[in-house]
């Protein structure tokens, strides 16, 4: 079968590493005592307004974010504890071998992450393959959905042809179809998506993607 694509670039945190388990076990860890559920819905609800506020390191975005929550939670923190829980925070379990599958069939693969450098360096040690590129909220100052990763990532892409895989629909999906860009949606949480949200290709997680591209 021939490639439909030449490069993949993928969301790394929801859609290759399994954030949420991350972000409830560090709050688990720092002693609250707050359902998974119950953290992960404020965590939803307070990033993305952190982040729309004013560019700031991600870093800096988990603290604000840890702390807000906390205190909606009736605690103080400054925070520091969520960003310094990321470098642990693991990948799915079909995330690496369907990465080599892609990688075996000869795509490129890159990342496009609302993240900073150097977090990113240390979540790459989790996967068992090469990305040729990344492209990070860091290098372009700003988070998606704003269009700096893709625009950034079409610049040094160019002519291949290119399809972004993501989870999130309202970071990744809206803002490529605004962009024409090529999209799989990784539903791995069985939502509905957003108006101006519908994927061109929407599949259950990422071994189904590897089954369909390699």
């Amino acid at each position: 079968m021939s490639r439909p694509f030449d490069v993949i670039t993928f969301d790394c945190y929801g859609t290759l590493i399994d954030w949420e388990s991350g972000i409830a076990g560090a709050f688990s860890r720092a002693g609250f005592r707050e359902e998974r559920d119950a953290v992960l819905a404020k965590h939803a609800q307070i990033e993305p307004v952190v982040e729309a506020e004013t560019y700031r390191r991600y870093r800096d975005v988990l603290a604000e974010t840890a702390a807000r929550m906390a205190k909606a939670f009736g605690r103080e923190t400054d925070g520091a504890f969520l960003a310094e829980s990321l470098p642990q925070w693991q990948p799915f379990a079909d995330t690496n071998e369907a990465l080599e599958r892609l990688a075996n069939a000869g795509y490129r693969l890159g990342i496009l992450s609302n993240v900073d450098d150097d977090l990113l360096a240390e979540t790459r040690e989790h996967f068992t393959v090469d990305f040729t590129f990344a492209i990070t909220a860091q290098q372009v100052g700003s988070y998606k959905p704003a269009p700096g990763h893709f625009l950034a990532a079409r610049e040094k892409i160019g002519d291949a042809r290119w399809l972004h895989a993501a989870q999130s629909n309202f970071h990744d999906i809206v803002p490529t179809n605004t962009l024409n860009i090529p999209n799989a949606w990784i539903n791995r949480k069985r939502e509905t998506a957003l108006p101006g949200g519908i994927p061109g290709r929407e599949l259950a997680n990422m071994a189904a993607l590897a089954d369909w591209l390699a």
